[in-house]
């Protein structure tokens, strides 16, 4: 039993645990959001390996399915998908640690060990590795980097072993690099790595490596196939990648060299982390002439090395080789600087740092390693600090990059979702716009702060200027048609937003439902708002409101009654404490013989939770007013629908109803019939119902004849009216 290695590899975890602890508290950030929160194929381990392409998962099925995983176990709360990032960045750690141990002359002896247990823990607890530990959706850089390091040491295994279960290993090493590759496109090189590890520590040559392990060769190299199937599926990263996404080769090249002698200086000294270094490209300058020759220069030295100095080659090549596909020539238009991209990059400096303080040091070497490891672990933890919200972190962001309109834009959106700091966030929109005229994320998310302070013709403005920009912004189309309906005169364009948002994505649940909205306010078209409410629905079937409102479409036809009380008993069950659609369901319920009480029990539920609903109070006299034995509690309820509402011309008929039956009350019946009649003189019931009562007073025939003609008149067809003025009609008890 290893128990030195055990025992350091234990201290090793133990200290990434430390180091990344408030890690789990981070909530998601920038593209974490499309890529979980709104990231549908997660939801099910059967769509996992097809994820959006415009996400940082798209085309990338390992990492698409890890994130599924991590759903299946917390949905969207974020502590198991910290748990997993750290997890991997401590197997990826010990994996280092393995390797290290196996291409350190005389691995058995304690130099050997303390020297891998240096390095790996450096690597481990470096800042530097922050955004690829904390950031969630940066578990594409972490994973693919542990599946980089595990194809290296199952290879390493495999070629220790020999025979069939060196066989084994080298089955395993395909494996990993195969998984790499479906994880993320900078595991291009692990082929190419191991091939160099195999000549430096192994075979000798680069002929003798592949005599000896031409399978195992011909296993990795086959892994390449998959990557041009899963580049070409997402378009070339959507088109933000490679020499179509509109950036000049030879900028982005002379960028990276600056970007590189950053890296370099940032892994010998972690200050100034920066979560965005946003898409600026380095203009031509002297000190960018500067850098690109210092890399030149790095380059050709390891090239010698290589042939003269093969262990130190071999680190300037892992270095060269991990930041090739994304610090090179070819261009990632959104990113053209980015910390993750120094995760296995890492790795050979802290080897050379950890060699040369051995060599130099000897024993005192392990406790000036040591000490390094708490600094940097310490950083790690107040770096951690930082991610702790969107407004922290853009907030440093744009501090320490000010010209970064991405940043600024934001810590804009981070800003709006606190109260009280929207016209915060309006000017960081407004920064971005300065920076970047043409961004048109910034004038969309401006368009959306201005609503929010009611400025909405400046917010009309804003998205359509950001639709100018980008016409196939759905989300834009659609908080436009919001916008659109608060202006005076330019609500008819509401419904033409709406549906360019949808045609360009059916998915948008919101714009269906406010086009459904808006069909439903429209004669003739009640039937395509139902339509529209229902394939909301489909794609967002817990949204409360539009059950609700969806019932309330229904409720326009007597003939889908029962549809209606359906949709509306699901609002109540996903929203206990909605009190309209209570009351609407009981009005549902009351038409049906038989079912009074069950509407009375929904009324009185409406009213527990609105006790100041005038129209429940109303219908619940109503029902009331149907059972026998219970007139004064209608009367009641009538009564304070009234003191809620005094100009309820309904309430005010009904209690004269109601107040007709009791003996005694015959004049304030009256009175109720006469005020509902100054509130609502067209109401034919209402003066049949006052001619009635009249005629019970001596001396009011007159009056209540009048009051028959006129019911007459508003409704030609009534009977009651007409059979009542011959005097052969019903009276009323």
């Amino acid at each position: 039993m290893d128990w030195p290695g055990i025992a350091a590899g234990a201290v090793l975890a133990a200290s990434a645990v430390v180091a990344y602890g408030r890690s789990f508290s981070v909530p998601l950030l920038f593209d974490d959001i499309p890529s979980i929160a709104g990231n549908a194929t997660i939801r099910h381990l059967g769509t996992a390996f097809w994820a959006p392409i415009g996400t940082t998962a798209g085309g990338r099925p390992v990492l698409n399915l890890s994130l599924a995983l991590d759903y299946a176990i917390s949905g969207t709360a974020v502590w198991s998908y910290h748990a997993t990032n750290l997890a991997i960045h401590i197997l990826a750690g010990l994996t280092l640690f393995s390797i290290l141990r196996r291409a350190l002359p005389g691995r058995a002896a304690q130099p050997a060990l303390l020297a891998a247990f240096s390095c790996a823990l450096l690597w481990s607890l470096h800042p530097l590795q922050t955004e690829s530990v904390t950031y969630i959706i940066q578990r594409a850089e972490s994973l693919m980097g542990l599946f980089y390091l595990l194809t290296l040491y199952c290879f390493i295994r495999g070629a220790e072993a020999g025979g069939r279960r060196g066989a084994w290993w080298h089955g395993l090493s395909v494996l990993s690099c195969l998984l790499g590759m479906a994880t993320k496109e900078a595991m291009v090189s692990a082929p190419l790595i191991v091939l160099l590890y195999d000549r430096t520590f192994l075979a000798g040559s680069l002929r003798e490596a592949w005599r000896r392990r031409r399978p195992a060769y011909a296993g990795l190299a086959a892994t390449w196939i998959i990557l041009p199937i899963l580049v070409v599926s997402t378009h070339g990263r959507n088109g933000s990648a490679g020499f179509g996404s509109g950036v000049p080769w030879w900028s982005y090249a002379l960028t990276q060299a600056t970007a590189l002698v950053h890296y370099l200086r940032l892994a010998l000294w972690p200050t100034g982390l920066v979560f965005d270094y946003g898409t600026a490209l380095a203009p031509p300058s002297s000190g960018a002439a500067a850098c690109a020759l210092g890399v030149a220069g790095l380059l050709g030295a390891t090239i010698w090395a290589i042939f003269r100095k093969p262990a130190l080659g071999f680190a300037g090549a892992f270095f060269f080789a991990a930041l090739a596909p994304s610090s090179s020539v070819v261009p990632v238009a959104t990113e053209t600087m980015a910390e993750h991209r120094m995760y296995l990059a890492l790795i050979p400096i802290a080897a050379v740092v950890v060699a040369g303080l051995f060599r130099w040091l000897g024993r005192a070497a392990l406790p000036a390693c040591l000490v390094a490891a708490a600094v940097l672990a310490g950083a790690t933890w107040e770096r951690n600090g930082v991610y702790q919200s969107g407004e922290g972190i853009w907030g440093d962001a744009a501090a320490k990059r000010p010209g970064n309109a991405r940043a600024h834009n934001n810590l804009g959106t981070a800003l709006d979702k606190i109260p009280g700091r929207v016209d915060d966030a309006i000017a960081e929109y407004q920064q971005a716009l300065s920076l970047s005229p043409d961004y048109s994320e910034a004038h969309y998310n401006l368009g959306h702060a201005l609503t929010l302070r009611g400025r909405t013709p400046e917010a009309v403005a804003q998205y359509e200027e950001a639709l100018r920009l980008n016409p196939d912004y759905a989300e834009a189309h659609y908080n436009l048609g919001l916008a659109l309906e608060r202006v005076p005169g330019r609500a008819d364009g509401a419904i033409a937003e709406y549906e360019a948002a949808l045609r360009l994505d059916p998915g948008l649940a919101d714009a269906h439902f406010a086009l459904a909205s808006d069909l439903q306010a429209l004669p003739g078209r009640l039937g395509e708002a139902i339509a529209q409410y229902r394939e909301g629905l489909r794609l967002q079937p817990g949204y409360a409101d539009a059950h609700y409102n969806l019932a309330c479409a229904l409720q326009a036809d007597p003939g889908r009654y029962a549809e209606a009380a359906a949709q509306f008993e699901e609002a109540i069950r996903l929203k206990p404490d909605f009190p309209d659609a209570c009351y609407n369901l009981g009005c549902i319920l009351q038409t049906n013989p038989g079912r009074t009480d069950e509407a009375i029990a929904r009324f009185r539920e409406a009213l527990r939770l609105r006790p100041d609903f005038p129209e429940a109070h109303y219908t619940l006299g109503s029902a009331l007013l149907e059972k026998p034995g219970r007139l004064s509690e209608a009367i009641a309820e009538y009564e304070e629908a009234l003191r809620l509402r005094p100009d309820f011309a309904e309430a005010h008929g009904n209690l004269g109803y109601a107040l007709a039956k009791v003996p005694g009350r015959l004049n304030d019946a009256i009175a109720e019939y006469e005020e509902a009649l100054s509130l609502k003189p067209d109401d034919a019931s209402t003066h049949i119902n006052l001619a009635i009562a009249l005629l019970k007073v001596p001396g009011k025939a007159g009056q209540a004849a009048a009051h028959l003609r006129e019911a007459m008149r508003l409704q030609p067809g009534n009977d009651m009216a007409r059979q009542i003025l011959a005097g052969t009609g019903p009276s009323q008890n």
